[in-house]
């Protein structure tokens, strides 16, 4: 497709006001439900043959996340997108003050491919529920779901409103080029990188949601065979390929021993005896991050799993222990089903290993101490996370999901969706009614000093 000449009739589109009425916004949103509930069963189809992926984890961590995102902006947008009336300072008599809410315009999407529909139909929902056209770009490392996307978004849109655009490289580097109203980037440091550099050009507002690596801290008197399952329950969760997953462990040294049985009974109770049967572990996307996460495995010492099948892109859900903290494992965003445990004999090891570092995306803390939990909240800087849970904040649309730092910067889901794709403008109305001249020329230092009174 010609992206310069669709873009032209996205802006052409939007300039008309069809988008603004929170009725036109409704009802987009409406068929989109739609639209993804007719296609769920490709979705489930196309998921197998991209990521093995069974209906039950394509629900539960893509297709059902969304429906929840758009059903809950349905109920809000009328709350969210009224003009909000604020208080007026005295010095402004007589006045009354508004913000009204405007959408930025045309709004670019790129996701990625871990959860490639998640992450190109969530921040969606929040650029149509702010009143915006939008281009999207879909990840080639799933072809199968980037093509149920397309049949989605075409079946429910016109390409003047949201156009879908598929393929490599290329296709990313021709959308940047253009010059859009708001950009929003889900990926690696690599393409958040060319993305801002593209956004910089032109000084387009960007949202980033990049990676990391998201640490568990298991503190002394963490409840260890819930933690084991939650922990790996988050980790092996599409296969370890979440930005959000539990990227390694730190652990108190002692519990280091029954955390890893504990593990090991979770492992064997959610995939069996032999995991690569089991239709509910997913494959690794590519060779190539399969190979790169081949080579992680050698790089501790293995106990528990380590087996590969290079013709299917199998890795067995793997702990390592004894793991340099300067290996690449401990370097690199692991993004598979490997999990590296370190051991602390003090908390503040702990924290200063994830202060030492770029902040994660996501930290998880296993404890039962209020006093442990106010400790490491409040002395290192993440994006999001859990207290004794993994992953699972990702799932309510009252909390937002972002990162900081390096892990990226902006937040969306729920009204936080709305308002990262919606530009708030400030209104002060005056009545002409009544003209006060005190702020006129030639000044006098008694109004000055009443003005200093008013003002403190």
């Amino acid at each position: 497709m010609n992206i310069p000449s669709i873009l032209t009739a996205q802006r052409t589109f939007f300039d008309a006001g069809t988008t603004k009425p929170v009725s036109f916004r409704r009802d987009a949103l409406k068929k989109l439900c739609s639209s993804i509930k007719r296609h769920e069963r490709d979705l489930e189809a196309a998921f197998a043959a991209d990521l093995h992926k069974c209906p039950f984890d394509v629900f539960a961590t893509e297709t059902g996340i969304v429906l929840d995102e758009i059903s809950f902006a349905i109920r809000h947008l009328r709350t969210w997108a009224r003009t909000e009336r604020v208080p007026t300072p005295l010095v402004n008599f007589p006045s009354r003050s508004f913000l009204r809410k405007e959408p930025y315009g045309v709004a670019l999407i790129i996701a990625p491919w871990n959860y490639p529909f998640m992450l190109l139909f969530g921040p969606l929902v929040g650029a149509i529920a702010a009143g915006n056209c939008v281009m999207l770009k879909t990840a080639p490392a799933t072809p199968h779901v980037s093509a149920v996307i397309r049949r989605i978004i075409e079946s429910a849109f016109d390409r003047t409103y949201v156009a879908v655009f598929e393929g490599h490289r290329d296709v990313n580097e021709a959308l940047l080029r253009e010059r859009y109203d708001y950009i929003f980037v889900t990926g690696g440091t690599v393409i958040g990188r060319i993305a801002m550099q593209a956004a910089a050009k032109y000084l387009t507002p960007i949202t980033l949601e990049l990676g990391g690596k998201s640490p568990c801290i298991v503190a002394p008197d963490a409840a260890v065979a819930v933690s084991a399952r939650r922990i790996i329950w988050g980790k092996l969760l599409n296969a370890g390929q979440s930005c959000v997953a539990p990227d390694y462990c730190l652990v108190h040294r002692p519990l280091i021993p029954p955390l890893i049985e504990a593990m090991k009974h979770e492992i064997l109770r959610f995939y069996g005896e032999h995991p690569e049967a089991s239709k509910d572990l997913c494959r690794i996307v590519n060779d190539e991050q399969y190979g790169r996460l081949k080579k992680y495995l050698s790089q501790g010492t293995i106990v528990i799993g380590g087996k590969c099948d290079d013709s299917t892109r199998y890795i067995e859900p793997t702990v390592l222990v004894d793991v340099p903290v300067d290996a690449p494992v401990m370097r690199e965003e692991i993004f598979g089903p490997v999990l590296p445990i370190i051991p602390f004999d003090d908390i503040q090891e702990t924290i200063d290993f994830v202060r030492n570092r770029e902040k994660p995306l996501a930290l998880y803390l296993f404890t039962g101490s209020t006093a442990m939990e106010r400790r490491v909240l409040g002395s290192v800087s993440f994006g999001g996370g859990c207290i004794n849970d993994t992953m699972v904040h990702l799932a309510n649309p009252h909390l937002p999901f972002g990162g900081v730092g390096a892990s990226g910067m902006g937040a969306y889901h729920g009204k936080f969706g709305f308002d990262t794709f919606t530009h708030v403008t400030g209104i002060l109305k005056t009545t002409p009614l009544i003209d006060i001249p005190l702020r006129y020329p030639p000044y006098k230092n008694t109004v000055l000093r009443l003005l200093r009174l008013i003002m403190r």
